[in-house]
């Protein structure tokens, strides 16, 4: 995650690591005679912030032994054992120094040792791949015979470029026939050259991409087990009892897209225990076992993966989501009555459902849904719900095997050419102009014997959805959706680089793509096709009114830790203060207004939870976002964080820069 200049923070790291070394030391040697253990207390903080800003720059080994150190010190009793201590010390600053002297080439870095005999993966972390040497091999003479054929391509294009000029001295010849045969001979012959040689280009592609893929492709069950063990827990912290049951088969996944919805199925597993299932004495009276039960699944079916969590709680109140879904303005109360049962939950996915008010079982279920459900569509996938009231909810999401790339179809909306993911489109076909209906300002259509009102990408250029087109059928988030475009240009495979609404990205698009012509296009989001979304016009690039710069307040006592995050986020377009501690942080919000605070826990003076329930506690303040971002990970962590009144709770280990900004730019007012 590390940005911006590397040397830059690395000496900005080693001086701090300096210093905070100094304090361990003077801070061990009498951390045990005070009664009270304040010194134990800041040992163990500036042991935290070293371990945090180490992770920050992935020096993974420091952290590691920074944090065995923290087990070492403990939290009460007797003072550790002298001679373990003094070691600790010197390889803490052994591994500084080792840090200091491999500069900035590789921080945290490992040689990999030798594979397994497979030849396959043996994947020590989230980050390391462990891979035989004689699979390297291959890969690398796969890459050389890749490039003998790219070195024949080249020369192909010299004898077609001789045979151009050969054409055009034979056109002013008194008789070309003879030229025009010579040339017709010829450029068969480079054809069929030209269709062999892409033949086995697109074939050692194929198989260099396939067995690339296959380095990625990780079993499910060790990730679905984490999530079991971390849903057991919170439910003791929480005083209920749950039975988590797993059900993966031989089923894998990208490694790549583990990583990317890590955070998002934490956050399922939370809400299925925190707000899903009932208190053991709710659970009695309504006649089910005091246990709750938790499912969480994977199917493979062919290229796709299906994962899902369900749990057998209090279900979702649809009349309660469509109320609230009203009273915040996200739908109008004359469509309320015609939603299908689908369509309300899909409200539950919306950006903008979430709301402050915690205490309502809506509140708790909306909390975040709409950010794992822009994970999941990131990777190319889609999520939806299923819940019945007293009897459970299940939320599917659907992912590819492997990131290859994104398959697209691609639309002539106008002067315009667009993109849209492929994978939920079920069925196209002609729309013509006569078979639109315009009903009260409404514009609809007869689908599998019911009127439904598409989305028309005519908005995008603000064209009347009149003129008919091509209707695409698809499934987004579970609900039946209709799309009218003008023209269906054809199917392509891209890489989609998304496009970050702090970075000007315009509403309704997800990111660009470079097409096999190498002419840009932009992405629509699936998000934005919703029944109850909004379409703006406006291709990437045109002009609009640019959003407000979201200020944010960052606070943390790591220099290292502050340096990198304001420039990520500054980098984003965010107008970044900082501040190195709690009493410092509430100074400056004394006299400044903030759209958003970030915040570490473990700092000295006032800490992370002390300074959220200070901006709660003040009149001022309380409506003010606020986002934690430490190193402590475990579930109860989480839950004080929350009950502090956090918006949200990030771990630093694994932290993704782009889940960071979302989330920054969602609750500080551009989400």
């Amino acid at each position: 995650m590390v940005t911006g200049d590397a040397d830059e923070l690395l000496s900005l790291f080693l001086d701090e690591a300096g210093e905070r070394l100094e304090r361990l030391r003077g801070l061990a040697e009498e951390a045990w005679a005070d009664a009270d253990g304040a010194r134990r207390r800041a040992l163990q903080r500036e042991l935290h912030a070293l371990k945090g800003a180490s992770r920050m720059l992935g020096l993974t080994e420091l952290a590691r032994l920074c944090h065995e150190t923290e087990d070492l010190v403990g939290d009460a009793g007797a003072p550790p054992d002298a001679g373990a201590l003094a070691a600790a010390w010197t390889g803490i600053e052994r591994l500084i120094v080792r840090a200091a002297s491999a500069g900035e080439s590789s921080p945290g870095s490992v040689a990999p040792p030798p594979g397994d005999a497979s030849g396959e993966v043996a994947a020590p972390g989230r980050d390391e791949l462990r891979v035989r040497a004689s699979l390297i091999d291959e890969l690398a003479d796969r890459g050389a015979r890749l490039r003998v054929i790219a070195a024949a391509a080249r020369s192909l294009a010299g004898r077609v470029g001789s045979l151009a000029e050969l054409a055009g001295r034979g056109a002013a010849e008194p008789e070309p026939r003879q030229v025009l045969a010579t040339l017709a001979i010829s450029l068969r012959q480079a054809a069929l050259e030209l269709e062999g040689g892409q033949r086995a280009f697109e074939r050692l592609a194929d198989q260099q991409l396939d067995r690339l893929l296959r380095l990625q492709v990780q079993p499910l069950r060790p990730f679905m087990q984490s999530l079991a063990a971390h849903a057991r827990e919170l439910a003791a912290s929480l005083g209920k009892r749950v039975e988590v049951s797993l059900s993966s088969g031989e089923a894998q996944l990208d490694r790549r897209i583990v990583n990317a919805l890590r955070e998002a199925f934490l956050h399922l597993v939370r809400n299925a225990v925190d707000h899903g299932l009932e208190a053991p004495s709710e659970r009695s009276a309504a006649g089910k076992p005091e246990h709750g039960s938790i499912l969480i699944s994977a199917l493979t079916e062919g290229d796709r993966v299906r994962l899902q969590v369900a749990d057998d709680g209090r279900g979702i109140d649809a009349r309660a989501v469509v109320a609230t879904a009203v009273a915040r303005g996200l739908l109008d109360p004359e469509r309320a009555d015609e939603l299908e049962p689908d369509e309300v939950l899909h409200l539950l996915l919306q950006p903008g459902f979430t709301t402050r008010e915690r205490s309502s079982e809506v509140s708790g279920r909306g909390i975040g849904l709409d950010a794992v459900a822009t994970a999941v569509r990131a990777v190319g996938g889609d999520l939806w719900l299923e819940s019945s009231v007293g009897g459970g909810t299940a939320v599917t999401v659907e992912v590819p095997v492997a990131r290859r790339g994104d398959r697209v179809l691609v639309l002539q909306v106008g002067g315009q050419v667009v993109a849209l993911p492929a994978a939920p489109v079920q069925a196209f076909h002609s729309l013509p102009a006569a078979a639109i209906a315009e009903v009260d300002g409404r514009f609809l259509v007869r689908l599998r014997g019911r009127s439904v009102e598409p989305r028309f990408l005519a908005e995008l250029d603000g064209r009347s959805p009149a003129g008919g087109g091509v209707l695409l059928e698809m499934f987004v988030g579970g609900a039946a959706v209709a799309v009218v475009a003008d023209q269906v240009v054809g199917e392509e495979e891209v890489v989609v680089r998304p496009m970050p609404r702090a970075a000007g990205a315009p509403r309704g698009v997800e990111g660009m793509a470079l097409l096999a012509s190498g002419r840009p296009v932009a992405v629509l989001s699936l998000q934005s096709l919703a029944p109850s979304a909004e379409l703006t016009g406006g291709a990437p690039g045109s002009e609009g009114r640019a959003p407000r710069t979201i200020e944010v307040l960052l606070v943390d006592d790591s220099e290292v830790t502050r340096e990198l995050f304001r420039r990520l986020l500054e980098g984003s377009g965010y107008a970044v203060s900082c501040a190195g501690g709690g009493d410092e942080a509430l100074a400056v919000l004394a006299e400044r207004r903030f759209d958003c605070v970030v915040t570490d826990i473990e700092m000295p003076g006032t800490n992370g939870l002390e300074l959220t329930r200070a901006i709660r506690g003040d009149p001022r303040l309380a409506d003010l976002p606020v986002i934690v971002v430490s190193t402590l990970d475990r579930p109860l962590h989480r839950m004080a964080g929350l009950e502090a009144g956090a918006d949200a709770y990030l771990s630093k280990s694994g932290l993704d820069a782009r889940e960071l900004v979302a989330l920054v730019a969602r609750v500080g007012g551009h989400g």
